[in-house]
């Protein structure tokens, strides 16, 4: 047997990524015999979608017994929540970014009630995991919890935010190219079992999203490709039951550098760039993730970033500190001197950092 019984894998029973889901979500809730439920929209969200959301379940009979703006990612707060849902909540419904996608999660999973998740951005595959990110004790972490059981995603919607977010999530969409070779490497030194179904789940996602053709970032191919490969990762970890396939040391600088900056960017933007930076590390497909970065215009954003090539070292020598029971290139010092070195001498790495 492998490090995990696979018997029962959870998937998204509900799985929809459309032009116009938005207005359907009454009708696929409906056929899922859901019936009544809570919602919790993001910061502005209401005035946004909350007319189309609430009459797309009433014309459907769904009756919404709680709905509010959530901003907070507090455990202590998310705790409060979800043991104050109504009794006879059948699920909870999360729309919007990030922070309410794990806050909504959360409270679900604490309840064991199902979690619909209607992301509004692309900026990671988070609205497709099985781990909710949370502050506790005032620094960001990442808790397990359980798969969403619906996923529900209108293209439209993704296409009208603001394009940073599209940035992250082409960064974090194409860090499982070094994600994978890391989790690689660690089988070969004897130190964990590759899932051979998990990586071929998870290299499906990220090749078909890097071959996929477009002359626009919100070509409405290249948006279904990413979002398609978002949650394919995120069935991937599941499958794997960690979140390995999706995460190596890219992750790691970008956690660290969400411990060491005051104001972190947007998660995949800290991925996309370290990414481009391990894959140098790696030896390994490099080439394939400088022209993804290139001709996204990801490079060209992150150039307006002004960033600090100091953060990015210190982000290195911390990385393996974040998961010490990982084996990732960055958990040997000569990878992580070599990557030191790499910030200085890459011509795109110096055109984005500037100094």
């Amino acid at each position: 047997m492998g490090q995990k019984n696979n018997d029962y894998i959870a998937i998204p029973a509900l799985l929809k990524i459309e032009e116009g889901a938005l207005n359907r979500i009454g009708t696929y809730l409906k056929e899922s015999d859901i019936r009544k439920v809570v919602i919790f929209f993001g910061n502005g969200l209401i005035d946004m979608f909350g007319n189309t959301v609430m009459e797309s379940l009433r014309n459907a009979d769904i009756e919404v017994l709680e709905y509010q703006e959530l901003d907070s990612v507090c455990l202590e707060d998310i705790t409060t929540l979800a043991f104050s849902l109504p009794a006879k909540t059948q699920a909870v419904i999360g729309l919007g970014g990030g922070k309410v996608i794990d806050a909504a999660k959360y409270s679900g999973f604490l309840r064991k009630l199902p979690f619909i998740s209607i992301p509004t951005s692309a900026s990671s595959d988070g609205f497709s995991s099985a781990s909710a990110s949370l502050i506790i004790d005032n620094r960001r972490n990442s808790v397990p919890a359980r798969m969403a059981y619906g996923i529900i995603v209108d293209t439209a919607v993704i296409k009208s935010a603001p394009e940073r977010f599209l940035y992250s999530g082409i960064g974090d969409m194409v860090s499982k190219i070094t994600a994978l070779y890391d989790w690689q490497y660690e089988e070969d030194l004897g130190l964990t079992e590759v899932n051979d179904f998990a990586m071929m789940i998870a290299k499906k996602a990220v090749n078909s999203f890097v071959r996929t053709p477009f002359t626009s970032i919100k070509d409405d191919l290249f948006l279904k490709e990413l979002l398609d490969s978002l949650a394919m990762s995120g069935i991937a970890n599941e499958i794997a039951g960690s979140s390995a396939p999706t995460s190596g040391s890219e992750h790691l600088i970008s956690h660290a550098l969400d411990k060491l900056l005051e104001r972190p960017q947007l998660h995949g933007i800290q991925v996309g760039i370290a990414t481009y930076l391990m894959s140098l590390v790696q030896n390994h497909r490099y080439k394939r993730v400088h022209t993804i970065l290139t001709d996204t215009g990801f490079f060209d954003f992150v150039e307006t970033l002004e960033l600090d090539i100091h953060d990015y070292e210190r982000a290195i020598d911390l990385a393996p500190s974040i998961k010490p029971f990982r084996h990732t290139y960055l958990h040997e010092e000569k990878y992580r001197v070599r990557a030191k070195e790499l910030l200085h001498e890459d011509e795109t790495l110096q055109r984005i950092f500037r100094n």
